[in-house]
């Protein structure tokens, strides 16, 4: 399989507000393109990351910023290989599954 995955961080709140490509209307941290052809082995995908946002988060679940930016690059990858988050049952097991890529993460680095 072939990778191109591409981070962008960016600092104004509002550039992830969009009802057009989240099918809702308010803002967010992440927004996950995935760009893939469906008859290919490459993924491709542009995620783009709301600073301010990933810094507010981390302040409300008084967590480092650096913790939160992990669990949401974590959750952008998340969607890419399948994952959804727009029920309350699909939000609990994507939570869970950061959770276990979070701790298998400060695993490995700890």
């Amino acid at each position: 399989m072939v990778l191109r995955l591409i981070l962008s961080f960016v600092l104004m709140m509002n550039c992830c507000k969009s009802s057009k490509h989240l099918e809702h209307d308010y803002y967010t941290d992440i927004i996950t393109f995935d760009l893939s052809d469906e008859r290919s082995c490459k993924l491709v995908s542009d995620i783009y990351i709301s600073v301010d946002r990933v810094k507010e988060n981390a302040r409300a679940e008084h967590v480092s910023t650096a913790s939160e930016l992990n669990r949401v690059i974590f959750h952008g990858l998340l969607h890419l290989i399948g994952y959804k988050d727009k029920t309350a049952g699909q939000a609990k097991k994507m939570r869970g599954m950061e959770e276990k890529w979070m701790a298998d993460f400060e695993g490995f680095h700890g």
